[in-house]
């Protein structure tokens, strides 16, 4: 865990412990939520330097949460639970901007339009706060949480051919990604959610290959991933 991470939990741990310890919320709710959501996300990835160009990608599957919330009061409480979620990005440009090493102008594949597609799946515990009309489930919330990647696959499409690779517990992937996450929870309990992950979803100490060519992830200058979700939470009751 590197310091932005400890800092990250040090601090929510202590905001959650002073909310506990303070005699003001005597009458605390305790219930359960489920949700899932349909993710917009997108990456900030560079390779020796150079931006590379990425697509949006949607997904709605598979994406599910199970929470326990603490209402604190009126207007002020906290959740945390599970949640698995999908990840990742695409970039769509040259052949030689996909990260493969010793690729020249020599290589028959060298200006050829390439996408390549990688994404995770991940189990998180979040710990956010929420303020709000709460009894009414209708709040804005912020918080922090971390996932560990389980289960990568990573797809290449060039010239009409599609090529892939799956493994759990992959190193190609950092084995936990700390994010920062807010939104808010409107009526009927639609849920419109801001995420940014706060380490590169690349695990930059890799070297290997990828579909036939040699790779060394260290030439990454970043890999972040951030994305906006619609979700719909269900529940509520004590």
């Amino acid at each position: 865990m590197n310091r932005k991470s400890n800092t990250l939990f040090v601090f929510a741990a202590v905001i959650t412990m002073t909310l506990l310890s303070n005699p003001a919320f005597s009458q605390i709710r305790v219930y359960h939520t489920s949700g899932g959501e349909s993710i917009i996300s997108d990456a900030l990835v560079s390779y020796d330097n150079s931006t590379v160009n990425t697509n949006l990608r949607f997904t709605t599957f598979f994406h599910a949460e199970q929470m326990l919330n603490v209402d604190l009061g009126r207007f002020l409480g906290m959740y945390s639970g599970l949640g698995v979620r999908n990840v990742g990005f695409i970039t769509d440009d040259l052949y030689q901007n996909m990260g493969f090493l010793g690729v020249d102008d020599t290589h028959p594949d060298w200006n050829k339009q390439t996408k390549l597609k990688r994404r995770t799946y991940s189990l998180g515990v979040p710990l956010a706060l929420k303020i709000g009309l709460l009894k009414k489930q209708i709040f804005l919330y912020g918080g922090a949480e971390y996932e560990w990647t389980f289960h990568y696959k990573q797809k290449l499409f060039i010239d009409g051919e599609k090529f892939k690779f799956s493994e759990w517990t992959s190193d190609r992937v950092n084995a936990f990604l700390p994010s920062f996450f807010a939104g808010v929870q409107l009526p009927k309990g639609l849920n419109i959610k801001f995420r940014y992950y706060l380490d590169d979803f690349l695990n930059p100490a890799y070297t290997g290959i990828d579909f036939g060519e040699n790779v060394d992830y260290s030439n990454f200058g970043s890999t972040g991933i951030y994305y906006i979700s619609l979700a719909f939470v269900t529940g509520g009751k004590k």
